[in-house]
């Protein structure tokens, strides 16, 4: 079969691509397409195809996905642009005959007040309305991301925030991009269908400070701000304005509980438990460490 992955220089998509090659799918049927040309050019030395796209030019998307039995798309970077470019993204593919789209979405995309889900939901909206079977990965917060936290505190014995008693039901990117290539390599079993894909576990801040204690072995504690004393927080940490706001915003979804919700849907996709936070954790304290 022919596979197209869209975002493929970044973190998720060049995962999914390696998992697409794991799973015994030929490299020379894959086509990563991305915009960082060194980046698929170190791709194309594992034998799959490549394609420069951009998702503000339709044409490099049309060209990129023509006859492709499954696209991955990875929802793009930009805040704020991505409903105009997922919608270039999924006119392409129907004008390009893709058999199936398998969309990167967010966690409880339409019944959310996460300030991540309105460009996802329309996307969603987009996808139904195009007439392409398609199947929608709903991606929960990334456990990576709690790499701040790491090292926060592995350097002040702390780390702060706002989102109170907050729960995250984490999932490593690696988990996700291989239930994405488990999707894109059986789609028929997957029409229609919409994962919430999350950890199996949701986390309090309380609950990470305990486990990157353990991890450090020395004390670390998590300090709940107000979000104005945490906004000056991250200003005095040098943070630009625009990230400061979108840091306290998502801790204000955190303790609305916004990321709490636990599925089971990522660990029967995988058909294996869902690698817990702790374990990324200390794989992301190990790698700083053989860094260094």
């Amino acid at each position: 079969m022919s596979v197209v992955v869209t975002g493929a220089t970044g973190q998720l998509g060049r995962l999914a691509v390696e998992n697409l090659i794991a799973r015994g799918t030929d490299p020379a049927g894959i086509t990563a397409a991305g915009r960082n040309a060194d980046r698929l050019a170190e791709l194309a030395e594992s034998g799959v195809a490549t394609a420069a796209i951009d998702f503000d030019d339709p044409d490099t998307l049309e060209a990129a996905f023509r006859g492709a039995d499954a696209l991955l798309l990875v929802s793009g970077s930009e805040v704020g642009a991505r409903e105009s470019q997922h919608r270039n993204a999924i006119e392409a593919a129907r004008a390009a005959g893709v058999g199936h789209i398998v969309y990167t979405s967010v966690v409880k995309a339409g019944d959310t007040t996460l300030i991540l889900a309105p460009e996802h939901e329309l996307t969603e909206e987009m996808l139904a309305a195009s007439g392409v079977p398609h199947t929608v990965l709903r991606n929960g917060w990334y456990s990576e991301l709690f790499e701040a936290e790491l090292q926060q505190g592995a350097q002040f014995g702390a780390f702060v925030g706002s989102a109170g008693k907050g729960q995250v039901a984490a999932a490593s990117r690696a988990d996700l991009a291989e239930a994405a290539a488990v999707v894109l390599l059986d789609p028929a079993a997957h029409v229609g269908a919409v994962y919430e894909l999350t950890g199996d576990h949701a986390w309090t801040n309380d609950e990470v400070a305990a486990e990157i204690t353990e991890l450090l072995g020395r004390p670390v504690e998590y300090r709940d701000l107000t979000p104005e004393a945490h906004a000056e927080a991250l200003m005095d940490a040098g943070l630009d304005d625009g990230l400061v706001r979108f840091l306290v915003d998502i801790d204000r979804n955190k303790l609305d509980g916004e990321l709490s919700l636990v599925t089971g849907d990522l660990s029967r996709i995988l058909g294996r438990p869902a690698t817990s936070l702790p374990e990324t954790l200390r794989s992301l304290y190990r790698d700083g460490a053989d860094a260094q």
